[in-house]
């Protein structure tokens, strides 16, 4: 059975989860969004060096992913995203919450920074 996106269960995953985030309110730009299966928190860094950072649930799941993107200006005005990390299957609010203070913290840019010096050896 597929959960309703406006359901109270929904809406209080959500509140609960923007009331422990918005703690980088002066960091992050926040935006909800709800898709057809599963809804969405992205996290657009305020800062010159952007990131996005998306949470996301699905319905029919009861666990979390959460994604990374470094973003890059083009001449053309235009956005080019580079994913950085990616972790999925975290099975509780406060666990992602924990993996969101460690992305914030640069967990992200390390693992890229390790990937790519792997890559050149």
């Amino acid at each position: 059975m597929m959960v309703q996106k406006f359901s109270p269960k929904v809406q209080q995953e959500i509140q609960y989860l923007f009331h422990k985030i918005k703690i980088w309110e002066t960091l992050f730009f926040f935006e909800f969004e709800y898709y057809f299966d599963g809804w969405a928190i992205t996290l657009k860094e305020k800062s010159m060096y952007p990131r996005i950072i998306i949470l996301f649930k699905s319905y029919d799941t009861n666990s979390y992913s959460i994604k990374s993107f470094e973003v890059h200006n083009k001449e053309d005005g235009k956005n080019e995203y580079e994913e950085l990390y990616y972790v999925n299957k975290i099975q509780s609010e406060d666990k992602l919450v924990k993996e969101l203070r460690d992305v914030i913290n640069g967990k992200d840019l390390m693992y890229c920074v390790r990937s790519k010096f792997k890559q050149n050896e």
